[in-house]
């Protein structure tokens, strides 16, 4: 398994490999749910070139807009890194990209676009819809990844503070808004270089290459515009709980979607293919692993060595600086003695890891009520089979029976 500190060569930082036994024997759940994201990468993929047209652009520029926005803060912006993944048997960037999330935005973003495509929205409906369905496949991998470790979130930032089962309400805000600005993009900038052809049908490559650009690093900086208009201003000016300003946002976006759906629209004529049941039946296993981890993980017998919030004096301060110019605190490092994230510990390490560690073990925790995290996962499903049985089996054309013919 990897280790922290020493230099390492550039291939050693692009790629790194890890023991899958070793990773296997400290967390089992972790490396189910990479299977699954890999299978959905898989599938996802292969539908795409089923269907033809525009959906295997839609499917890269998934992956590239992925790429962009989950690595930007690291690298660019390291004031605002604020998560740190678990490691995997292949991890890329000096151990900060698992291979799996590279696929977790056309498991996401993907599953949500195809299916709102159903429901043949007005143009203004279709982003915010991608980015609600987006937000529904997301949430029960937020809530319960988290929970086993998979990740850990940086303990005092102020933008990830205010919680939902250790989950931020901001990385709900993130998903919904990123995935609608880049589903707007994609479709708004073929528009733009093509605007004769019909939305799923391929311009050539020329068009769709530019149009697949735009969206994929134009799709962060929209989504993080539609944080200055409802968070910045209510979050950092008025303190208002992040909870709050998430469900304004998803006001927003449920109205508008409603008036699409009340306007008048042509019903789909696409019936669904075989390749389509697969879609259906991956993304039914997502659902089904996340909810089986609540009844039959054990959380507090996993654990995670690798990179996490680096450890330093408890007293040290650094700031962010918000877009209407509030400075923000929070502490510098992680302190061993003094934190609240309830997720993780370290019962089962002998020591509290030292000053200037980034490279350490955290232990997972058993629930405090295993039967209110297996309610909140039943009830996403109940919500997910009903949003996703209508979107795929009440929207399509009807096979009509032929009528018989009468005897003279």
């Amino acid at each position: 398994m990897s280790t922290a500190g020493g230099g390492v060569t550039w291939p050693e930082w692009l790629v790194q490999t890890n023991d899958i036994k070793q990773l296997w024997a400290a967390q089992p759940t972790y490396i189910l749910s990479q299977g699954v994201y890999l299978l959905a990468g898989l599938v996802t993929l292969v539908h795409a070139f089923r269907k033809g047209g525009r959906w295997p652009y839609l499917w890269l520029a998934t992956i590239l807009h992925g790429l962009w926005t989950d690595n930007f803060w690291h690298f660019v912006v390291p004031e605002y890194d604020n998560f740190w993944h678990s490691q995997t048997p292949i991890i890329f960037l000096g151990a900060r990209l698992p291979l799996h999330i590279i696929l977790l935005y056309p498991a996401f973003i993907y599953h949500a676009v195809y299916a709102v495509s159903r429901l043949n929205l007005p143009k203004y409906a279709e982003p915010f819809a991608v980015g609600l369905v987006t937000v529904l496949v997301d949430i029960p991998y937020d809530i319960v990844a988290v929970k086993f470790v998979h990740w850990t979130w940086h303990d005092t930032d102020p933008n990830i503070y205010d919680r939902h089962y250790w989950v931020p309400w901001n990385s709900y805000y993130f998903h919904a808004t990123f995935a609608a600005s880049f589903y707007y993009f994609f479709t708004a900038s073929r528009r733009w270089f093509a605007p004769k052809v019909a939305q799923w049908e391929s311009a050539g490559k020329k068009a769709e290459w530019k149009a697949l650009l735009v969206a994929s690093f134009m799709g962060m900086p929209g989504g993080v515009l539609m944080f200055i208009p409802i968070y910045h201003p209510l979050h950092d000016v008025l303190k208002i709980h992040s909870e709050n300003t998430f469900f304004l946002l998803f006001s927003i976006f449920a109205v508008i979607v409603v008036t699409g759906l009340l306007s008048d629209r042509e019903k789909t004529a696409k019936k669904l293919t075989a390749i389509d049941y697969v879609l259906i039946i991956q993304l039914a296993i997502h659902y089904l692993l996340y909810l089986s981890f609540t009844i039959y993980g054990n959380p507090e017998n996993e654990w995670s060595l690798g990179l996490h919030e680096p450890v330093g004096p408890c007293n040290e301060v650094a700031t962010l600086t918000t877009p209407f110019g509030q400075v923000l605190e929070k502490r510098k490092y992680f302190c061993p003695t003094d934190y609240n994230e309830e997720y993780f510990d370290f019962h089962c390490v002998k020591q509290l890891p030292p000053n200037g560690a980034s490279w350490y073990v955290v232990c997972g925790t058993p629930f405090q009520n295993r039967a209110e995290y297996i309610t909140v996962l039943t009830t996403i499903l109940v919500v997910a089979t009903g949003v996703f049985y209508s979107l795929y089996f009440k929207t399509g054309g009807q096979e009509v029976a032929p009528k018989k013919l009468k005897k003279k």
